[in-house]
Parts: C-alpha cells; sequence; structure tokens
C-alpha cells in the first residue's frame, strides 16, 4: 500500500524550508557584516578596580597606570587603532561586577577585563567572562578557588593566591615555632580562603588551630577580636585579611600590648602600601610573601622608577602584576594575529613571561600563572637606606612549591 502525501502539507513544508533559508541567510548576513566591524574596533581593556575603598592603595589608580604603561611600552596600538583603556569601580559588590562585566563585554566592546579587587568580584565577573567568551585576568583578587572549583576557562589568576601566601609564609612561621594559630577573619570567600589553605597549613605541620574571629570588609574597631585573640593565648594571631583591614588590626594590636605581651601576629597577605602606612617601627620584623619588590634587581628597579614618575610612590606587586598581565596579553594578541580568546590565551599559555613582574612564569592550563614567591622581613627604621627600602630577603621559593599542584586544584576544565 502507498501513500499520496496531501498537497497541504507539502505546500506548508515548502514554505517553513523557505522561511529557514532566508532566516539562515540572514542570520550569515549579520555574521559577515559583524565579523568586520569587530576586527576594526579598537582594541580595548577594562579596569575594574577599587578606587575608593579598602583596596584601592593595593590596586585602584595604581592598577590603571600600570595598565596604561604597558599599553605606552607595547607601541599604544593594536591593528592599526590606538589601544583603549577603560575603568570602572564595582564597589568591592558582587553585583555590581557582574553588571559591569556583562555591559562592557556585550555592548562596549571590551576584549579584556584586568584586576578584580575581591574574591567575590572576580567569581561574579568570571560568570560574565564564561558567558561571553572573552578574557578575565585577575590581579588583585585571591582565594585559590579562582583556579580550583571555581576555575573558568577563559580567566587567567596572575599575582599570588591564599594556597600559594599560606604555603610560603604560613609553613615559614610554623617552622620558627609558630605552632598555635588564632585567625582575624575578613568574612567573605578571600578570609575564608586564607583561613581555610593557612590553617592546613599549620595543622599539617602538627599545629593547632584554635580559634578564629570574623569581621565585616572595610572595618575600624577590631577591639572585640583582638580581646578574643588575645585570651585564645595562641602564639600566633593570623591576620585573614587584607589591605586597611590588616593595616587597622595591627596598629590596634600595638595599642593592646600583643606583640609586648607574648603573641606574634603573621600578615598572611601583605604588600608594600601596608608597611609604607604602618611606617618601620610598627612593621620591623613582621614576615611576609610578596611576589615583587621594586629592590630585586635592574629590571624591578627599572619599572619601580617608571611607576613612582607617575604615582610618586613605588607599586605593590599586584601594580607590578597589572602591568606584566597586560603587556604579556598585548603581545599574545600580535603574535596570534587576531583578538579571539581562545587563540589569544593559547599564545600566553606558550609564551614564558619574561619580565619586571617576574623572570620564570608559565601560565598553566587551570589559569594560574606560576612564578616565584618571596619571603620577606620587614626591616628595622636603623637598616633601611630611605623611603621604600622596607625588605630583607629571606628566601625565594620556586612556582612549583608555592603553588598548589594543578593535580589538586580540581579545576573541572583540566583534563585528568
Amino acid at each position: 500500500m502507498t501513500f499520496a502525501p496531501r498537497k497541504g502539507r507539502t505546500h506548508l513544508a515548502a514554505v517553513s524550508l523557505a522561511g529557514l533559508s532566508l532566516a539562515a541567510l540572514s542570520l550569515a548576513a549579520l555574521a559577515l557584516t559583524a565579523a568586520p566591524a569587530r576586527a576594526q574596533a579598537p582594541l580595548k581593556i577594562g579596569v575594574l578596580s577599587d578606587f575608593s575603598s579598602v583596596y584601592s592603595d593595593i590596586g585602584g589608580q595604581g592598577n590603571l597606570e600600570a595598565t596604561k604603561l604597558a599599553v605606552e611600552e607595547f607601541g599604544g596600538t593594536m591593528f592599526g587603532k590606538p589601544i583603549e583603556v577603560i575603568s570602572a569601580d564595582p564597589q568591592n559588590k558582587a553585583d555590581i561586577a557582574a553588571s559591569i562585566a556583562r555591559k562592557w563585554y556585550e555592548n562596549e566592546g571590551v576584549d579584556m577585563i584586568i584586576d578584580m579587587p575581591t574574591s567575590a568580584t572576580a567569581l561574579a565577573g568570571m560568570e560574565m567572562s564564561k558567558q561571553f567568551e572573552k578574557l578575565m585576568i585577575v590581579t588583585d583578587a585571591a582565594s585559590s578557588d579562582i583556579t580550583g572549583k571555581s576555575c573558568s576557562p577563559y580567566t587567567v589568576h596572575w599575582t599570588y593566591d591564599t594556597y600559594g601566601n599560606a604555603h610560603t609564609v604560613g609553613s615559614a612561621i610554623v617552622k620558627n615555632g609558630g605552632t598555635s594559630w588564632f585567625f582575624i577573619t575578613a568574612d567573605y570567600l578571600f578570609g575564608h580562603s586564607i583561613e581555610r589553605d593557612t590553617g592546613d597549613v599549620v595543622r599539617a605541620a602538627g599545629g593547632t588551630v584554635v580559634g578564629s574571629a570574623r569581621h565585616p570588609l572595610n572595618n575600624q574597631d577590631f577591639s572585640s577580636f583582638l580581646l578574643q585573640a588575645q585570651a585564645s593565648k595562641a602564639k600566633i594571631i593570623g591576620m585573614a585579611n587584607g589591605g586597611g583591614d590588616t593595616i587597622n588590626t595591627i596598629k590596634q594590636a600595638a595599642e593592646f600590648g600583643i606583640v609586648a605581651g607574648g603573641q606574634n601576629l603573621a600578615g598572611i597577605v601583605m604588600f608594600i602600601s601596608d608597611i609604607h602606612s604602618l611606617g618601620l617601627k610598627l612593621a620591623q620584623g613582621l614576615i611576609i610573601t610578596e611576589a615583587y619588590y621594586w629592590d630585586l634587581n635592574d629590571r624591578t628597579r627599572a619599572f619601580g622608577k617608571k611607576f613612582f614618575d607617575k604615582m610618586k610612590r613605588m607599586p605593590t606587586m599586584n601594580q607590578a602584576a597589572t602591568y606584566s598581565a597586560t603587556l604579556h596579553y598585548l603581545n599574545a594578541v600580535k603574535a596570534a594575529g587576531i583578538r579571539d580568546t581562545k587563540p589569544v590565551l593559547a599564545k600566553m599559555r606558550e609564551t614564558p613571561v619574561r619580565d619586571a613582574f617576574t623572570d620564570n612564569g608559565v601560565l598553566r592550563e587551570d589559569g594560574r600563572m606560576v612564578h616565584s614567591m618571596f619571603l620577606f622581613e620587614v626591616k628595622k627604621p636603623e637598616e633601611s637606606k630611605g623611603p621604600w627600602d622596607y625588605y630583607k630577603v629571606l628566601a625565594e621559593v620556586p612556582g612549583d612549591q608555592a603553588f598548589r599542584p594543578l593535580k589538586d586544584g580540581n579545576c573541572p576544565y583540566v583534563k585528568n
């Protein structure tokens, strides 16, 4: 038995197919016109930073100037057009960071966003980066989750992270007898990550964590938290915070006689700007870790001088890293001959990082840029030869020892 097709259905199918063809042709035409427009647009970089709050000294305007210095050093143009740099302040709020990142990626032609002042803003921005398949380079935020369980194929983590700092400075303090710890912790992802990662180091070395107290971001009064730490009798009070919060913790600890009473402070995440704000009299003897110091070698001094000429202060490691990451990105775009994220990232990974920030950097599959970290001791006032001469180098820790092994990060995009 055979069935003859009904004429009505044949007619409808033909109309449907014709409509589909017209739609497909329209989409193809749009793609053809959009591609040249994107190719002809200027390369655009967005600096999303804290310009007004607790982390403005370690990033902020210094990160914006560092980005501009990298663009200037590169030559200022890409694809025959001036490179554009724009900036915004997410007010350290994840929802505002996500909104700005969406607007920049979707409507304003931003090719790469750099900085991200907190871990929460970084994770929110990373979702937009994934959605639009555009690059994000994190140079300020510190949570090791950025290249761990929350990693993204379009995000690079350049400067430092909570795992690296914990394993550099935390392990050094435990080896020197700091076996019992109490944490004063910023109550959001960054602080939680420091407490978790440093606590793991302490316990693995045979030490104990006797307690913790959590404070809001950009806190002014640390008295109640310091009293809890003092009452704990812990040998080490670990400051699982950063920027202005760390500075206020140290200043108020001095008022409470914490160190005079036999306990010691551990700054897990500290910067040269913090030491400058505290002064050597108060900061002397602190053991800290950083990835960059302006007075390490000729290249660090040369960049330090260029930055100082602009900002009248020496760069933090985050500001040096922002310069480094921007320059590496621009060279990768040039080498790829195209702005598209995947080929640019491939070039960034295959090219070693050799600049004023590091001379041994390698970008891994999980987005972690692996490089040496340094263990510093803050000088006594009489040891300093002048302004910004603050550190004595205790050790250089190779990147493969400082940062978490690739296999242990649980990044879902890493092939086993």
